[in-house]
């Protein structure tokens, strides 16, 4: 996606909030807007400028937004602290509404808004570079399906903010000029209306293979379906911590009544948005096996890889372009060329189930921490990044010597974690992750807790000879819908047999069994938690999981462990100040109330005297 050459035309609509008036004053200026919606280039240029702010899911998660190193999927190496990496402070509760926040939202993304008014304003028809009166309507269409999502990003973020559909003029009323925060309620009914509507104008799908990532309506319904999922569920539906807190008109921006019809709400946005879905062509990304069973190893890793033109019709809403890159090479070890100390939680590690699709924690998971494996394990799979490339070897998923924490488990483990002596195909050895090996410590280009995130790292990725081979930046895919339909079902009508359907769904191409008939309410809620802490790992998801559900006291304020970072004996045994493979404390985050939203900047405080900070900030 293009990078609009005209930012600093916008700059100057945007810091003047009026557009009109502006120009009417200013000849000059009106002349270059002429010239900017005259031209085909140069429209389109300002289009993608409002889609550029689309975050990227692999980079951005990571280090800039942060959302999958807040939730407790990634570890990234606490050394990096020092090279600004300010995910880490905020983990350890080290911030303020005045921290720095790279993304910054509250602010950023109103820009995009404004561009998008503008846009919309005076986009127009060009028969002599056949722009059409049809195109335009599709690219005004899509403008307004990114103030929309923005908006969902906002409200996600920061709960109330100021809403304004429009541009304000800069001579309007202060109260016009200075909003406050509208409630949170009547943001997302907009949306709710705004992205159904658009839904039903904007197109299904593009022939054009160069407008991948351009709105769509499935796109349309995937960001209504997520948002009245957030919307229904416990932080804003009927939360008692923020009765009384109000906007400067005196509303509450909080409804803490809880209203169940926002779950039966959110359950037929997601019924929708799969109907939808499915009648386009949409479906979980499957690889089989010569024997027509399903591959779920080569399923669940290129699932992430592959783009629609390779098949992959589960992909709902990608960013065509993403730091891929940064994303890989901060994951490989550092012994292979890479920065080796971009990890995972031992929490995410002991998410997994074991291959019988029960979790560890059940007795009759046959799960162990105790001793090493004395045989390979095979499966039927293609895989091949365990010896898989080599005759006698193939379907392999762990080798002899493995630690028992690791083996039998389901194949998702093994396609998101790697850990220490897991076989690295391309170097032709094992992890060596021990202090003083060669992708161990004590630097902190080293795993402090044992893992690297494997999710999402294109296993031919090369840092030393520059290889990264292309992915999407999935935002939105089928596998999340479902999951998010069968939550919300369970919440409006338990016991609706849709609800086994679309989980079950999910495990199958996992390659785990069933979830058994007859749960109850309670045990289906946690058991749809479960899946989706594993199948949605390191997404962006888990980190508005978290904040949605109100565990984040539970999940996130507490030391966070994992393998013994200055260990050099690959031993498990407690007693043994050398073994490596020993749960052991290596940070201790802090979460509180207030860290359930993200504080108004405090410059926004100071500049904007109707605006109040977020709840206990």
């Amino acid at each position: 996606m293009k990078i609009l050459r005209y930012i600093l035309l916008i700059s100057v609509f945007v810091s003047l909030g009026a557009c009109s008036d502006y120009l009417d004053k200013m000849p000059d200026d009106q002349l270059t807007l002429e010239m900017v919606f005259n031209d085909k280039t140069r429209t389109e240029d300002w289009l993608a400028g409002i889609y550029s702010n689309i975050p990227d899911p692999y980079w951005g998660y990571t280090r800039e937004i942060g959302y999958d190193a807040l939730s407790d999927d990634l570890a990234p190496s606490t050394g990096w602290e020092q090279f600004g990496w300010d995910v880490i402070s905020k983990q350890t509760g080290n911030w303020n509404p005045a921290s720095g926040w790279s993304p910054n939202y509250w602010s950023e993304l109103p820009k995009r808004i404004r561009s998008a008014y503008i846009f919309i304003e005076n986009v127009r028809p060009n028969a002599s570079q056949k722009v059409t009166a049809e195109v335009v309507e599709n690219m005004k269409n899509e403008a307004r399906f990114l103030i929309a999502y923005y908006y969902s990003i906002l409200v996600q973020t920061y709960g109330a903010v100021p809403f304004n559909l429009g541009i304000t003029s800069n001579d309007a009323p202060e109260e016009e000029l200075f909003l406050g925060q509208t409630p949170f309620d009547q943001i997302i009914n907009w949306l709710d209306t705004e992205l159904y509507n658009l839904s039903t104008v904007l197109p299904n799908t593009y022939s054009e293979n160069q407008k991948f990532g351009r709105a769509t309506g499935i796109m349309c319904l995937a960001v209504r379906a997520r948002i009245l999922l957030f919307a229904a569920s416990p932080l804003t539906n009927g939360n008692p911590d923020y009765a009384g807190h109000v906007n400067n008109k005196g509303e509450e921006l909080f409804n803490s009544t809880y209203d169940a019809s926002k779950w039966k709400r959110a359950a037929l946005a997601s019924q929708e948005l799969i109907d939808a879905a499915h009648q386009q062509g949409h479906q979980l990304y499957y690889e089989y096996n010569e024997d027509g069973s399903i591959d779920p190893f080569l399923s669940y890793q290129n699932m992430m890889f592959k783009r629609t033109s390779d098949g992959n019709n589960e992909i709902l809403f990608a960013r065509p372009d993403c730091n891929t890159w940064e994303y890989d090479k901060h994951a490989q070890p550092r012994g292979t060329g890479g920065n080796g100390g971009l990890g995972v939680t031992q929490s995410l590690v002991d998410a997994f189930f074991m291959k019988n699709g029960l979790p560890i924690d059940d007795p009759s998971s046959g799960y162990t921490e105790e001793g090493f494996s004395t045989d390979p394990e095979f499966r039927n799979t293609k895989w091949i990044e365990v010896q898989g490339n080599q005759e006698g070897n193939e379907g392999k998923v762990t080798l002899a010597g493995t630690y028992n924490m690791y083996c039998n488990r389901e194949p998702r483990f093994y396609i998101s974690i790697l850990y220490n002596r897991a076989w690295c195909r391309r170097e032709n050895r094992t992890t060596r992750f021990m202090l003083e090996e060669w992708d161990g410590g004590p630097t902190h280009d080293a795993p402090q807790n044992g893992y690297l995130v494997r999710k999402k790292v294109h296993p031919d990725h090369d840092p030393r000879n520059g290889i990264n081979p292309y992915r999407p930046g999935i935002l939105y895919r089928l596998g999340e819908a479902y999951l998010n339909y069968a939550e919300a079902l369970n919440e409006a009508t338990p016991g609706d047999p849709d609800i086994l359907t679309y989980v079950n769904l999910i495990r199958e191409r996992a390659g785990i069994p069933d979830l058994p008939t007859g749960m109850s309410q309670e045990e289906m809620r946690e058991a749809i938690r479960r899946e989706r802490r594993v199948e949605l790992n390191c997404e962006g998801i888990r980190y508005h999981d978290i904040r949605r559900w109100k565990i984040g006291e539970e999940v996130l304020n507490r030391s966070f462990k994992g393998m013994k970072f200055t260990g050099t004996q690959v031993s498990d045994d407690e007693s043994n100040p050398e073994a490596f493979f020993v749960r052991s404390v290596y940070q201790q985050r802090i979460f509180s109330k207030k860290n359930y939203w993200f504080p108004v900047p405090q410059s926004e405080m100071d500049k904007n005297p109707n605006l109040v900070q977020n709840p206990f900030w």
